[in-house]
């Protein structure tokens, strides 16, 4: 509002009155419950404004119609169809009536609808650019709900798996080859440990400072712990045959990662369901791609409790770096194969992109 010892009135307009301004005061209030019931807000705004002009005709006055603008963009963005068609209703009675009262001019009328149209109009596109980022936050959430099940479900099937096999050759051992029993349950605690270090790195991401130890996070798993990995594997009694091909070259780390992950959950598929004996690790490097291959000589194709989560995982990771995997018999017919592409970035590439 024009206060008059800000900007004075003109001359020939009546100096408005204490009152004047407390009526006027009186049409903003109801905007404070405007989020809570934007409907009862409008009438009263209506009702607030007709007073206001009926009994004081010389009052302050207002260029613009601040508050009926403000309710019907809050009444766009937050209200459903029904209260936003009652709202079209409403102004489409009101505006003309207050014009009327006002100056009667069809330059006014225009501008009026203009307005309404306009904050109608904005308040729209805010409720469509808030549920875009609603579902772009869901979306979000969903994924990362899915990549910290693959991560539980590759860190703990993997090290539970390894934990069953030597307990369940521990007794044996400990008839049979004493010596061999030590190294069962030495195994055993090793990989417990080694689980519960994957699992507390995972869940400190997702606290903001450092783990409640005072330990700093560690990175996840590469392609340097592939030979541990495969020492692991090695000591539930299966031979594990690991080599390359290609030129070697450094991988980022997600993609590190993910070779590991993929490698690390073909091996648990193999210790939990093949009964092979022998199962072999090839990585060949190519110019554009990686090709991850894991061949057992087990039982071939299997299904049951577990599996099917596990090469589900698989070939979501391969998906999310834009690859692929593909499972089924290996070599003749023998044997189970998982076999993963990857693209990685040639050496110029990933020389580009760490300047």
């Amino acid at each position: 509002m024009t206060m008059p010892f800000v900007v004075p009135r003109p001359d020939e307009v009546a100096p408005a009155t204490w009152p004047a301004y407390g009526l006027t005061t009186l049409t903003v209030i109801p905007l404070i419950w405007r989020r809570r019931a934007p409907l009862a807000v409008l009438f009263a705004i209506l009702a607030t404004s007709a007073l206001y002009r009926l009994a004081l005709p010389e009052g302050p006055g207002q260029p613009l119609p601040y508050t009926g603008l403000v309710i019907v963009y809050t009444i766009a963005v937050l209200s459903p169809p029904w209260k936003r068609l009652v709202t079209g209703i409403l102004a489409l009675v009101a505006v003309p009536l207050s014009v009327w009262l006002n100056t009667g001019t069809a330059r006014e009328l225009t501008f009026s609808f203009f307005v309404f149209a306009a904050a109608y109009v904005f308040g729209r596109l805010t409720d469509a650019r808030q549920r875009a980022h609603r579902v772009e936050a869901e979306q979000a959430a969903a994924r990362e709900r899915a990549r910290i099940a693959r991560e539980m479900h590759d860190i703990l099937s993997h090290a539970v798996s390894l934990m069953i096999v030597q307990a369940e050759a521990g007794p044996v051992a400990v008839r049979t080859a004493p010596e061999r029993a030590e190294a069962a349950f030495d195994a055993i605690s090793e990989t417990g440990r080694d689980a519960m270090a994957q699992l507390r790195r995972m869940l400190g991401v997702l606290r903001e400072g450092d783990e409640p130890d005072g330990a700093p996070r560690a990175p996840q798993p590469g392609l340097a712990g592939l030979p541990e990995l495969l020492d692991r594997v090695r000591t539930s009694g299966l031979d594990v045959v690991y080599g390359t091909a290609g030129p070697v070259r450094a991988l980022t780390d997600a993609t590190g990662t993910t070779v590991f992950r993929i490698v690390q959950e073909a091996l648990t598929n193999t210790v939990r369901h093949a009964d092979a004996r022998t199962v072999s690790v090839h990585l060949t490097y190519t110019e554009r791609d990686m090709d991850i291959r894991v061949t057992d000589d087990g039982r071939g194709p299997r299904s049951g409790p577990g599996v099917g989560h596990g090469l589900v995982g698989i070939r979501e990771r391969a998906a999310a770096h834009g690859g692929t995997a593909v499972t089924g018999p290996g070599p003749d017919g023998r044997g189970f194969e998982v076999r993963v592409r990857i693209p990685v970035p040639t050496t110029a590439e990933a020389a580009e992109v760490a300047r």
